[in-house]
């Protein structure tokens, strides 16, 4: 099947399975500028598998040039299938497929869009190549506040694996961000850090309480003892 062909055929069935006129409410709340078909997550997994025998057999090139065209398209659903197609494939991406991905950061806005793409390919390359994170901490000094949550959502790879050294250098330079949506994304991933070694996180923690932003100190301490929270919060405003 010719991609044309093969990106008509998703669409056509995204589409039928949306909402009619759209869902304006929860476009709202994913963040997101593009229009929202409004598909539930197993119907978006239900078009994958329809159409995975056929992505199976596609090269890697084509992979990318299949995902390109249908982020091309106008609603958010065709933008984050382009997405889950690049992170299903994982293993075959490539340098185009980096810089496809990459190219995709500053046509996202909103949560939604931006941790799929950081927590899915982006993160799933950044540790294949680890040679990547370099250019990913340049990130966390974008002017664009989702790039710099992009590569927050990033480091997922790596706290999954456990392995926190990397994870705690980009945090750090993130730590005190302006922006409430990069605060969160910091405070969830100190929290995935957390869950992996505590003391180490609690550790770093402390020592960088004082003026930690109200949202990085509630989301990383989620899972934390009392205590804990109760002695960050009294650094936090010494």
């Amino acid at each position: 099947m010719r991609l044309e062909a093969l990106r008509a055929s998703v669409v056509r069935e995204l589409k039928s399975r949306g909402v009619p006129g759209g869902n304006p409410k929860l476009q709202a709340y994913l963040g997101s500028p593009y229009p929202v078909l409004g598909l539930s997550t197993p119907n978006m997994r239900e078009v994958m598998k329809t159409h995975r025998t056929i992505f199976k057999f596609l090269e890697v090139g084509q992979l990318n040039s299949l995902a390109g065209l249908l982020w091309k398209g106008p609603t958010f659903e065709e933008k984050s299938f382009a997405i889950s197609l690049l992170d299903g494939f994982a293993r075959s991406l490539d340098d185009e497929s980096w810089a496809v991905a990459n190219r995709w950061i500053d046509e996202s806005s909103g949560w939604a869009l931006c941790d799929a793409l950081g927590s899915g390919p982006i993160s799933a390359m950044v540790y294949k190549e680890q040679g990547r994170f370099k250019e990913v901490l340049g990130w966390t000094h974008s002017e664009n506040l989702w790039r710099r949550r992009v590569a927050a959502y990033s480091l997922r790879k790596f706290v999954s694996a456990g392995e926190l050294e990397k994870p705690f250098i980009l945090l750090n330079l993130l730590l005190y961000d302006k922006e409430f949506w990069v605060q969160r994304a910091v405070g969830t991933w100190l929290r995935e850090c957390w869950k992996k070694d505590r003391d180490r996180t609690e550790s770093f923690l402390l020592g960088h309480a004082h003026n930690l932003p109200r949202v990085v100190t509630t989301v990383a301490t989620e899972r934390a003892p009392t205590s804990f929270r109760e002695e960050l919060r009294r650094r936090r405003t010494v």
